[in-house]
């Protein structure tokens, strides 16, 4: 999607997009897709960046995001924060917002903590 991500910390991760076509839906706005993806992405990073000390990572189970502005061109900046974080679950929440520090889209993501897969477990997945 071109997003980069600029700050990733336990308490917080941005990332950064400048609109283009293959972000917009047929009316020339970004679709609300886009938006979804974006607050999946950069939660479940800070998710995995909170559960990767115990040998865990994060799947997310639930996603909502609610858009509030429309955009058709520019930069978008989505920062996500823990709301909280626990031993089998997290929920964190991310906004997004425009050049001009305007709201875009809002959204909240619960996460499940699994044992993240080893290397040996890896090497046994079928072909």
């Amino acid at each position: 999607m071109g997003v980069q991500l600029t700050k990733v910390t336990p308490d917080e991760v941005v990332a950064e997009w400048t609109v283009e076509p293959r972000h917009k839906q047929p009316a020339g706005l970004v679709h609300g897709g886009v938006h979804c993806g974006v607050i999946e992405t950069v939660c479940s990073v800070g998710g995995h960046f909170r559960a990767e000390p115990s040998g865990q990572t994060v799947v997310g189970v639930e996603n909502h995001t609610s858009f509030v502005r429309a955009v058709k061109n520019g930069k978008l900046r989505a920062t996500a924060r823990p709301l909280q974080v626990g031993r089998r679950a997290q929920l964190w929440e991310a906004n997004i917002v425009d050049e001009e520090g305007r709201l875009v889209a809002t959204g909240r993501v619960r996460l499940f903590c699994v044992d993240a897969p080893t290397h040996t477990q890896e090497s046994q997945k079928p072909a």
